[in-house]
C-alpha cells in the first residue's frame, strides 16, 4: 500500500531549475563538504551554468553528475565559485581609516591577532601587513588568513604577485597612506613580483569555510570584506555569530563597503566608521 507523504517534506519550489539549483548544493555538501546551499542565488546561479557551458552539458542535473563522479570537474567548480576579485590596498580609504582608526586600539595591546577571512589569493593580507608594519605593529601581531579555496592559499602563501599589477597597486598604497616607497616590499623575477617574506613571517595561512567551520581563536581584529554580500541572508546570520563569538571584547569588525552588520547584531557593536564600516564590539 502506498504511504502518503508529507507535503511539508517537499521541496517549496516547482521551477525545475531552481529544483536543480538545490540539489546540486546538496550534491557537492554530500560529496565534497563544502556548503554553497546559504549562497545568494542569482549570482550563484550564473556561476553554475557558466560552468555547465564549459563542461558541455546541457542541464544542470549533467552537471550534478558530473561534479559526483569527477572530482576535477568540482576543482573546477569549486573556483568559478570562490569569489576571488582583490587587489593590493584596494579601496585606498579603508586602509587609511584602519591607520587612524584601528590601529590606535591595537596599540593598546601587548600581543594582539588579527584574521583575515576570505582573503582569497592573499593581497589584502600583504596590504595589512604592510601597514601594520609601517605603523611599527607588525612584530606584536599574529594575523590569521583563510580561505575555503586551497588553490588560492597556495598563491597567498606564495606572496607572488603579476608584476604588470604594481603600477596600480603603488598608486593604491600612496593613497592608503603608505609612508615609504612600495617597490622596497618586493623583489622582481621574470614578470613576477615576490613580496618580502618578513611580511608574513608570523602568519597562518590556514582553510576555513565560513559557511560551515567554527571558531577558532579570539581576535582583536576581523576583516572580511566583500565576501558576505554573496551570501543569503540565513547565512549572513550564521556568519556573524561566528565573527561576534571570534571578537574579543572591544575588538574591530572590518566589512566592505556594501556589507553592514546584521540588524540582530547592531546592538553589540559602536561604529568607529560608519563609510568605511569598521565596528567595534561593545560586550
Amino acid at each position: 500500500m502506498a504511504v502518503p507523504i508529507s507535503t511539508s517534506a517537499l521541496p517549496q519550489s516547482t521551477d525545475p531549475e531552481q529544483i536543480e539549483v538545490e540539489l546540486l548544493l546538496e550534491a557537492i555538501y554530500r560529496r565534497y563538504h563544502y556548503d554553497f546551499r546559504g549562497y545568494a542565488r542569482a549570482s550563484l546561479r550564473r556561476r553554475l551554468w557558466r560552468r555547465a557551458q564549459q563542461e558541455r552539458v546541457r542541464t544542470l542535473s549533467g552537471l550534478q553528475e558530473r561534479v559526483l563522479h569527477d572530482p576535477m570537474v568540482m576543482e573546477r567548480l569549486l573556483r568559478d565559485l570562490s569569489i576571488n576579485v582583490t587587489e593590493m590596498f584596494r579601496d585606498p580609504a579603508f586602509f587609511r581609516a584602519v591607520r587612524e582608526r584601528v590601529v590606535p586600539i591595537l596599540r593598546t595591546y601587548p600581543y594582539a591577532r588579527v584574521w583575515n577571512a576570505g582573503c582569497s589569493t592573499g593581497e589584502e593580507t600583504f596590504s595589512l601587513a604592510i601597514a601594520l608594519a609601517e605603523e611599527g605593529l607588525l612584530d606584536r601581531v599574529r594575523m590569521y588568513a583563510t580561505d575555503m579555496n586551497e588553490d588560492v592559499l597556495g598563491v597567498a602563501r606564495s606572496g607572488s604577485f603579476p608584476m604588470e599589477r604594481m603600477r596600480r597597486y603603488t598608486e593604491n598604497y600612496q593613497r592608503a597612506g603608505g609612508t615609504g616607497d612600495f617597490s622596497r616590499y618586493y623583489t622582481v623575477q621574470g614578470d613576477r613580483a615576490i613580496f618580502s617574506r618578513s611580511l608574513v613571517e608570523g602568519a597562518v595561512f590556514a582553510q576555513h569555510n565560513l559557511a560551515q567551520d567554527s571558531s577558532f581563536n579570539e581576535f582583536q581584529l576581523v576583516m572580511c570584506r566583500n565576501v558576505l554580500i554573496y551570501f543569503g541572508r540565513p547565512l549572513q546570520e550564521r556568519v556573524h555569530d561566528l565573527f561576534l563569538e571570534s571578537l574579543a571584547r572591544f575588538g574591530v569588525l572590518a566589512l566592505g563597503h556594501k556589507e553592514s552588520v546584521v540588524a540582530s547584531h547592531e546592538d553589540r557593536y559602536e561604529v568607529l566608521d560608519a563609510a568605511e564600516k569598521l565596528y567595534r564590539r561593545k560586550r
